[in-house]
């Protein structure tokens, strides 16, 4: 592999388990950005992978760089059209051409797990201060290869306080510019309920989870396997809020509606969530990149008049 045409399409991803070590200073030259998928081991119910998290952490991190197709865009907007309306062949969903030039990190597969889904059987936990300094090193050890940008694509929703401390620490000690995202938040709960209906589908192992998977394994998912568990219903207020409870009611590990389940509504959520990766990553590489940490965090005093320069 030469450094330099290692993507022979002009862009996408080159997997980095297989960049010679004598090549890796040109290819760290030549790329745009790293991308590290972040998933976990975890019971999703009976009808989901224990690598739900993994699946759609891999795949979605494989979507960052690919050419967009025409069309791309939300629920209920026509094709060539983005949010607002206005023309995307100028750029935005609809643009054409190679993407970005990324390196794909293998997934870090292990991760903290809550409550709610250590007892059932398949979860691999790990403790969340193992979790931090390992993700740490981890990205770290990435930057440190000559990849000053680094995309986090996330699939399980406990990463994000872990991940977001590793990158917090890390930012600190190298120069970087480390971007997190969860594929879960590029569809918006409007466009999930256009989707879906008026019943919940965004719950643990629920109906949007599940289609994701179906959007890029079919053949892992079993929609025979449980019927409908409706999930305990949200706060009736409209101001964001985190909770976290031991065990809710109804719960199996897993709950929501399977049966809104679909294989055709996975390619969408598939669709519009990796037109948004994209657009985050193509507004993302062209940014500036940040300035150097330091530990002086304040500027120097000028001297008075009456000192010495």
């Amino acid at each position: 592999m030469d450094g330099l045409t290692a993507w022979p399409g002009g862009g996408g991803l080159i997997p980095a388990t297989r960049i010679p070590g004598g090549e890796l200073a040109a290819v760290a030259a030549a790329a745009d950005f790293a991308v590290l998928p972040v998933g976990a081991v975890e019971w999703h119910g009976p009808h989901l992978p224990l690598g739900t998290d993994l699946i759609l952490a891999e795949g979605f991190a494989r979507e960052s760089a690919v050419d967009a197709p025409a069309g791309e865009g939300t629920v209920g907007v026509p094709a060539g059209a983005n949010a607002t309306g206005d023309d995307a062949s100028a750029g935005g969903n609809g643009a054409q051409g190679p993407g970005p030039r990324g390196v794909l990190f293998p997934a870090v597969p292990y991760a903290a797990c809550p409550g709610q889904t250590r007892p059932w059987p398949g979860t691999v936990a790990i403790r969340p201060e193992i979790a931090v300094g390992y993700l740490a090193d981890v990205i770290e050890g990435i930057v440190a290869a000559g990849f000053p940008r680094l995309l986090i694509v996330n699939g399980h929703d406990a990463n994000m306080s872990t991940v977001r401390a590793a990158m917090e620490w890390v930012s600190g000690r190298r120069t970087a510019s480390l971007m997190l995202v969860n594929w879960f938040q590029l569809v918006t709960p409007e466009e999930t309920a256009a989707l879906y209906g008026p019943l919940p589908a965004r719950g643990h192992g629920g109906a949007y989870e599940t289609s994701g998977v179906l959007g890029f394994d079919p053949d892992a998912v079993r929609l025979d396997a449980v019927d409908d568990l409706p999930p305990k219903p949200k706060l009736p207020v409209p101001h964001p809020y985190v909770l976290v409870e031991s065990r809710p009611d109804p719960w199996q590990g897993w709950s929501g509606h399977i049966s809104l389940a679909d294989e055709t509504i996975g390619r969408r959520v598939r669709e519009l969530a990796g037109g948004r990766l994209r657009e985050l990553v193509a507004a993302w590489v062209a940014a500036e990149p940040p300035a150097a940490p330091t530990a002086d965090p304040l500027p120097r005093p000028a001297p008075s008049s009456g000192e010495n320069s």
